[in-house]
């Protein structure tokens, strides 16, 4: 291919810029105040070398119509339709000699730049890693940076995938944040979307119509034709962007199920081959997740690429026991006690079964071969808090005690755990969906969610849910760090730190390395739960618990091994009780 996605410096010190544009008959580099014929070259590329510094605002003309952004922009100072500025990426770091840390020690705190902190910026991220490393997270994952149209938005909107946020600053300031992470020993993870653009700023149909297919559909439009080969390199370029420019440990790919013109070999494939090359040649441990509603099994290491998938089976499981919930795809979790047993023990729950949720359609390939650490298992996350008409936390939503009893089954238990921001103490800040549209998109978006929630809120005959364009549910989704503080507060982030901490003392040297282990569901009669995991190295961690809101008689006695959790067995488990020991023989 004779073209690339974005501006490269050359050998004479010049600057190469390339687009793509197969449906153009003329483009001009903008640059200052110069316009400069850009010579047409194979396959639809358009390029064109010129001298220009960091700084430099640039933009392309096609056709003769209105400059336009590049759409591999490193950075946007005046948003998604401005000109894109050029940037030399000459940032020294400090933590040269970073190489990441192993998968099985990660613990991650999802978080969004805009709201985790009072400014709403990189810096103000870097101002918290402490209080981070303190709780005992091991790793940090950024809700999508990607350049949005307006000052705010969850980051699923992206457009200039290649350009991280002015709003939270700029890409230096980026740099410090992942430099001060790896300073702490956290690593720093992305989440990134190759399944759709957001629907204002996304000039590619005007460069290149062929990018799209409306072969195939996806609930945002037409489907990326990843097909092409330019289309391929623009995905695994911007892969390569985050992970060797900005040094990020890991990225985890959005809803990839959404993905449907992947290509031959699957774009995914390419993705994860372009990682393990760089992983290798940089000598450093670099971490791929996938959210996958398709639940592929087939894509997860050892037997795939991907290092492991976010776990929406035990979440869900969760959720309905402890909420009741049952609308949507809660109701393929009706009977969740053994739901749960089914995710701790074998991974995922749907592995080729019917869902009802879906007409009666086969989820899933069968995972049980598949080691713990494959899946991420969550409580909360983004998503299962913001898809909600009031983007209501679990803690608006269940008892205390029920959910302190989840976090010691899933900050234990061997698959790797993910907390949402503010979590760790029992935050009940609201996190609603929230964008910054204007005219007729605007309106669109207004409509549609009053529609997708109608439901939700003539059952709650509250106030009508928060308006996503307004600023107030912007500002009033903002982390309250004031209330980490409370008695409350200290209370949970007691528990999160004590678990976390048995974690990284007992349960993590178990999962070091690929030892082979048996999990086994344990037949207890409800609401108990019971799960061993059984090691190649000899040691058994077991699981008990009552799930409920009353004591019940005690299982049979796990004699041998350490109490990690829950206190000496009794005859009988009080209301929510969870109970872990290892035994090491």
């Amino acid at each position: 291919m004779t073209g690339h996605f974005g501006p490269r410096r050359l050998a004479d010190g010049r600057t190469r810029f390339s687009l793509w544009a197969p449906a153009a008959k003329r483009v001009e580099l903008l640059l200052e105040e110069q316009r400069l014929a850009m010579r047409a070259e194979a396959d639809g590329w358009f390029v064109v070398d010129a001298a220009a510094t960091g700084g430099a605002r640039y933009g392309f003309v096609v056709d003769g119509g209105k400059p336009l952004p590049d759409p591999a922009s490193h950075f946007q100072p005046d948003d998604v339709h401005g000109l894109s500025e050029l940037v030399d990426h000459e940032y020294r770091w400090r933590t040269t000699q970073w190489r990441g840390r192993p998968w099985h020690e990660a613990a991650i705190c999802e978080l969004h730049v805009g709201t985790f902190s009072e400014t709403g910026t990189y810096a103000g991220v870097v101002d918290h890693l402490d209080a981070l490393v303190d709780a005992g997270f091991t790793a940090i994952e950024l809700m999508p940076v990607a350049d949005f149209s307006g000052g705010r938005n969850w980051g699923y909107d992206g457009v200039l995938l290649f350009a991280p946020d002015s709003a939270y600053g700029r890409p230096e300031d980026l740099k410090a944040l992942i430099d001060a992470a790896h300073e702490r020993g956290l690593m720093v993870l992305l989440d990134v979307v190759y399944n759709h653009f957001g629907p204002d700023g996304n000039y590619l149909a005007t460069y290149a119509p062929q990018f799209f297919t409306d072969e195939f559909s996806t609930p945002w439009g037409a489907s990326i034709d990843y097909r092409r080969e330019p289309v391929r390199r623009f995905a695994v370029d911007n892969a390569l962007h985050w992970l060797a420019t900005y040094r990020f440990d890991g990225l985890r790919l959005d809803a990839v199920h959404a993905i449907k013109a992947r290509g031959q070999p699957s774009i995914l494939e390419d993705i994860a081959a372009a990682a393990a090359s760089l992983a290798q040649r940089e000598d450093r441990a670099i971490h791929l997740v996938l959210e996958n509603d398709d639940n592929a099994a087939s894509l997860l290491q050892p037997i795939g690429p991907y290092r492991a998938q976010w776990n929406d089976d035990y979440h869900h499981a969760w959720h309905v026991l402890l909420t009741g919930e049952t609308d949507g795809y809660y109701g393929d979790y009706l009977d969740p006690l053994s739901r749960l047993r089914r995710a701790l023990s074998r991974g995922f729950v749907y592995q080729g079964e019917a869902s009802d949720h879906r007409g009666g359609a086969p989820r899933g390939e069968p995972s049980g071969d598949l080691l713990p650490l494959a899946f991420v298992n969550f409580l909360q996350n983004h998503d299962q808090i913001g898809n909600r008409a009031y983007g209501e936390r679990l803690e608006a939503l269940a008892p205390a005690a029920a959910i302190e009893a989840a976090l010691a089954v899933t900050l234990l238990a061997p698959p790797v755990p993910l907390m949402f921001m503010g979590e760790e103490w029992g935050s009940d800040r609201a996190f609603p969906f929230f964008c910054d549209f204007h005219g007729e998109l605007a309106q669109a978006v207004e409509q549609g969610r009053r529609r997708e929630f109608a439901a939700q809120y003539r059952r709650s005959r509250a106030h009508p849910p928060p308006s996503a364009l307004a600023r107030e549910t912007f500002e009033n989704a903002r982390l309250d760090w004031a209330s980490r503080a409370s008695n409350k507060g200290r209370a949970r982030l007691d528990l999160v730190r004590a678990l976390l901490r048995a974690r990284q003392e007992h349960v993590t040297p178990l999962l070091e390395g690929s030892v082979p282990l048996v999990a086994q569901a344990i037949d207890l009669p409800s609401p108990l739960l019971g799960v061993d995991w059984q090691f190649g190295t000899g040691a058994r961690l077991s699981l008990r618990a009552n799930l409920a809101d009353a004591p019940v008689k005690a299982p049979q006695a796990i004699e041998a091994g350490l109490t990690l959790w829950g206190g000496a067995q009794e005859d009988r488990f009080p209301p929510w009780h969870v109970q872990w020991r290892l035994d090491r023989r």
